[in-house]
């Protein structure tokens, strides 16, 4: 791997490398660390700041156990997109820790960042370019600083719910990068036939739940609301209605119907979904429909796929009771990681 101009040397590489502590990570690819790093030598996150996103942001590190027992030993590595409007260090499922043989990197996705470049970059919300931070600076600076295959095939990205759409989006923007893509109750479907879903993403954008907390005195406070400041419905990817093709950007950026992108670029594909227990008020019951739509996309084209639907979570662990929830996404995990394994293996 040719040596990267004004980069350290990757952390662990040298013998007698700290193993009490996260490991040293230096800036660049307009990524700068504030705050220090958190956490122990193997799961730890730091804290960046970037012109591309305002504000600071968690990057999330999981390292294999035996990460600095052999300095010439690289590894494949995760991305995991957390969902809306949770934060890396929050994603504390037991299965991202148990692999030996990968790296788990889980980046800030915000609140309701969308893993997009925002149309509108003047809101209250400032700059708003997660595709420009993840893609562009986030990959090149963990390659950089650890020791990672940095290559297709040893890339994967998955991610649940908003994440979900984000690691669709990121594969079939980039099929170069990633050997694998998974959608763990991902949002996949932005079309029109998925009105629910487009409506759900523009709630989030002018932030109806404070709007919500406003209306209903003394049963919650609007301030406590994670989407705020609310912006424009129209700022991430223009107007949603599909009237006379002005939902343009929505169709482009939907992966429901971009599965070609996937299969032209040998990008392996997986979906998990359940039922939701047949409750219209739970996410999970709007979602699978979404995923359908995707395996029919995919058979028209005579894709190969990984596709369980765990319906009312009865037959999927004990955790998981078929909604939009950890449980469920735990028992994902667990079915996913040790599929990566062997991919990056072969």
């Amino acid at each position: 791997m040719a040596a990267i101009v004004g980069m350290a040397v990757p952390a662990g590489t040298a013998q007698g490398a700290d193993r009490t502590a996260p490991p040293p990570m230096a800036d660049g690819f307009g990524l700068t660390q504030v705050d220090s790093a958190v956490g122990g030598p193997t799961n730890f996150y730091i804290t960046v700041t970037t012109p591309e996103v305002a504000g600071k942001h968690h990057i999330k590190i999981i390292l294999p156990s035996g990460y600095y027992d052999d300095p010439a030993r690289r590894y494949p590595v995760l991305y995991f997109l957390h969902g809306s409007p949770d934060d890396p260090i929050q994603q504390n499922y037991p299965a991202l820790t148990t692999s030996n043989s990968m790296i788990t990197v889980i980046p800030d996705g915000g609140p309701r960042g969308w893993y997009a470049n925002w149309l509108n970059q003047r809101t209250q919300a400032g700059a708003q370019n997660w595709e420009n931070f993840h893609l562009k600076q986030v990959i090149p600076f963990i390659d950089a600083n650890l020791r990672t295959v940095a290559t297709k095939k040893a890339r994967a990205i998955a991610g649940v719910s908003m994440g979900g759409f984000g690691a669709f989006h990121y594969a079939q923007v980039r099929p170069d990068l990633f050997s694998q893509t998974a959608s763990l109750s991902g949002d996949i479907d932005l079309s029109a036939r998925s009105m629910d879903l487009r409506l759900a993403v523009v709630a989030s954008l002018i932030d109806a739940q404070g709007a919500a907390c406003g209306s209903m005195s003394g049963v919650c406070d609007p301030k406590d609301s994670p989407y705020k400041p609310g912006v424009d419905s129209d700022a991430l990817f223009g107007s949603p209605y599909p009237v006379f093709n002005v939902d343009r950007v929505w169709n482009e950026v939907d992966p429901s119907q971009h599965m070609d992108k996937l299969k032209a670029g040998g990008v392996g594909v997986s979906i998990y979904v359940g039922n939701g227990r047949g409750q219209v008020t739970d996410l999970e019951f709007w979602l699978e429909s979404a995923s359908k739509h995707v395996k029919d996309a995919m058979d028209a084209l005579g894709m190969s796929y990984y596709y369980v639907n765990y319906g009312d979570g009865s037959a999927w662990g004990d955790m998981c009771n078929g909604g939009h929830s950890g449980g469920c996404w735990e028992q994902d995990l667990r079915d996913l990681i040790p599929r990566l394994e062997r991919s990056f293996a072969a």
